[in-house]
């Protein structure tokens, strides 16, 4: 019987290569031949026990381990039945063998609450995603993209890859989407005085794969000033060369230290957005204290739950009229826009270099653990 080998969390701390067979594709479903699958900061999360998603919600729930991990993924059809031709792409699109493609990772059940008043499903209360919440104990396994296949059922959104686009960036779909935060801080604007407009000043804290897409995505929407906060100098060089104006290493400084620069770049206000990107709860006061009054403070970051943070309702809400945002996933809806958005500055942004590092399935244990040092960027898992 033929088999397919992928990367396998066991437990927190522990990967292994296991063999799965391989999968008869139903009429209605496909089967994708892996190219590449980029390691994200939950599957970090997930390595290290942080298992905990959605916290106080309807959809809370601990990673169900053993999983294959990989949501940011993009390959080719290798099989996909009748009704999957016609059906399963979002657009529409007739699929066929050979077509590369990428792949919302969460699965909606377009019944609850959420699905039928909210545009685009992100709160679904019975959400699943691939990579992440679907144990491959269930048939046919292949439910994440560290493997050299991976099954993708009907009730997918699936987005045909513009042939320009090479594997190596089109894995950066799935978390240039999640900055369709921007996008909503836009409608925000509109009040006066609120979210995000051409020339605002923004704030990055985190300058890894998330931070350096929204560094992208906030000089692509007019940002007038950007400014990156990390402690990996590596990371912030990079950051300058995709549109940061000014970088602060918190390794050579005090929060101080920071906050009075932040001040002073700004006539003593503070930023007009900042944006978590780190996954560390203290952070968050820190970017709060930088954000001038009425400003807008999104939260990105932190998407297992690792703790909590203090802060002082008046000091850090009220009085400074702020708007404080948190992003659970992202709108299927991003995907067309997003491949758009590549395709128009795939010869003007060097997309590319944000991924530095590539490892074979049998060295994912390596890729993880190079993900979690300083100088890396995206890590992906190639078959």
């Amino acid at each position: 019987m033929r088999k397919v080998r992928a990367a396998v969390i066991t437990k927190p701390g522990e990967i292994k290569i296991q063999e799965f067979p391989y999968p008869s594709v139903k009429e209605s479903d496909m089967l994708v031949k892996m190219e590449m699958s980029g390691i994200c900061g939950t599957d970090k999360h997930t390595y290290k026990g942080e298992l905990r998603q959605y916290a106080g919600t309807a959809a809370e729930e601990d990673i169900p381990l053993p999983i294959i991990p990989g949501h940011e993924d993009v390959g080719v059809v290798a099989e996909i039945g009748k009704q999957a031709k016609k059906n399963l792409e979002f657009y529409g699109r007739e699929l066929k063998e050979g077509d590369r493609v990428v792949i919302c990772p969460d699965i909606i059940c377009g019944r609850c609450w959420y699905c039928r008043h909210i545009a685009a499903y992100p709160w679904c209360e019975n959400i699943k995603t691939y990579g992440v919440t679907i144990s491959c104990k269930t048939p046919p396994h292949l439910f994440g993209g560290w493997a050299e296949y991976m099954y993708v059922t009907s009730d997918t959104f699936v987005f045909k890859v513009p042939p320009e686009i090479p594997p190596r960036i089109a894995v950066l779909t799935e978390p240039l989407v999640v900055t369709y935060l921007f996008d909503k801080a836009k409608e925000f604007y509109s009040l006066g005085g609120e979210g995000f407009g051409t020339g605002d000043t923004v704030l990055i804290q985190g300058t890894g794969p998330l931070g350096l897409c929204h560094i992208i995505k906030a000089r692509i929407m007019g940002a007038g000033q950007i400014i990156a906060i990390d402690k990996s100098e590596y990371r912030l060089k990079l950051a300058k060369d995709f549109g940061a104006d000014v970088t602060i290493n918190v390794e050579k400084t005090t929060e101080k230290e920071r906050i009075e620069k932040v001040k002073a770049l700004t006539d003593a206000r503070g930023v007009d957005l900042v944006v978590e990107c780190v996954g560390i709860p203290e952070v968050v006061r820190e970017g709060i204290e930088m954000l001038r009054k009425g400003g807008m403070y999104f939260e990105v970051g932190n998407y297992v739950e690792t703790g909590t943070v203090s802060l002082s309702p008046h000091r850090h809400m009220l009085a400074k009229s702020i708007r404080l945002i948190g992003m659970t996933n992202h709108p299927y809806t991003g995907y067309g826009p997003t491949l758009k958005l590549i395709e128009r500055y795939l010869h003007t942004i060097p997309f590319e270099r944000i991924v530095t590092h590539q490892y074979k399935i049998e060295d994912a244990e390596d890729a993880i653990l190079k993900s979690m040092q300083a100088e890396s960027m995206k890590v992906v898992i190639v078959p």
